[in-house]
This record gives C-alpha cells, sequence and structure tokens, in this order.
C-alpha cells in the first residue's frame, strides 16, 4: 500500500473513532443533562411528563399552602406565566413570598411540577437571563443593589454607645 492510500486510511479510522466518541458523549450527557424553564417557556411548550428539569422564577404573594404532611404548595412567576409547584421537603430559610427561587423535579401525566429540590435565592442577582429579561419585560424586576419594594433593606447595625460623654 503506497503511502498516501495508507495516510488516507489512517485519517478516515480517526474520524470514525472520534465520531464513535463524541456520540457516546452526548449520549451520556444527555441523561445527567438538567434543563433550565421558565413559567413562559413551560406555557408555550412543556416539557414531556417525566423529563428531569429546573424552573425558576419569583415565588407568588399569596400562593404559598404549606399542607400538614408538610413541605409547601406554591406558584412560581416569571411575569408573563405562573407555574404550580408541589414541594414535599424542607423549605430553605430563605424561601419567602415574592423571593427568587430554582425548583428541580419533573412533570406527572397530569401537568403537574413536582419538585424534588428547591433553592431560594437571597436577591436576583443570580436569576437565569431567561427569566430576569421575563421579569423586566412584565415590570416586575429590581435592579440589583436597589431597595426592595416590599420595604425591607438591609441596614448594618450600628455600635452601641455607652452615653457616657466622650
Amino acid at each position: 500500500m503506497r503511502k498516501s492510500k495508507r495516510r488516507l486510511w489512517i485519517i478516515g479510522a480517526a474520524a470514525v473513532v472520534l465520531a464513535g466518541a463524541a456520540g457516546l458523549a452526548s449520549l451520556a450527557l444527555r441523561d445527567t443533562m438538567v434543563f433550565f424553564y421558565a413559567p413562559s417557556d413551560i406555557a408555550e411548550s412543556p416539557p414531556a411528563p417525566g423529563q428531569h428539569i429546573r424552573v425558576g422564577g419569583l415565588v407568588v404573594e399569596g400562593s404559598v399552602d404549606r399542607p400538614a404532611e408538610g413541605g409547601a404548595n406554591f406558584s412560581v412567576t416569571d411575569g408573563g406565566a405562573d407555574l404550580r409547584v408541589i414541594y414535599r421537603g424542607s423549605l430553605p430559610d430563605l424561601f419567602r413570598e415574592g423571593q427568587g427561587i430554582v425548583a428541580e423535579g419533573s412533570f406527572d401525566g397530569e401537568g403537574v411540577f413536582h419538585a424534588s429540590t428547591v433553592l431560594a435565592k437571597h436577591d436576583e442577582t443570580y436569576m437565569p437571563p431567561e427569566v430576569a429579561d421575563a421579569l423586566r419585560e412584565n415590570g416586575m424586576w429590581e435592579e440589583p443593589g436597589a431597595a426592595r419594594s416590599s420595604g425591607y433593606e438591609y441596614r448594618p447595625p450600628q455600635p452601641e454607645t455607652s452615653g457616657e460623654g466622650s
């Protein structure tokens, strides 16, 4: 076999091996990859039942219900659509109405989102871009560093003074 033919065979074999490796890697990653959705995305095109996803947005004011068996039922919004979430577990300390959250879980056959994990955000600084854009469009976005419309604003503790003249 001439050198040019042998080189062509080596290049062809390397291409087949690389394509096979890429295919196997994509199959392995497909099972571990979790996609992020905003409530508006789900309203437009719901994911398949059982597909593991992440949903993010703000907890709707007045939507939190804490059943006797524990956990919480609540709605998440991005300003364009609301999504009802059922969670049976311990909620994070930062979880509250009007606060940003990310819930990980899946839909059942009836279109109800069952969260297996709920992560609360201390502010919208880390909000996914899709949700932040939807909140801006609907006038619900507060720029990071701005005082919250709820009236709560962090003020560092002031040193105590002893009242003795100095």
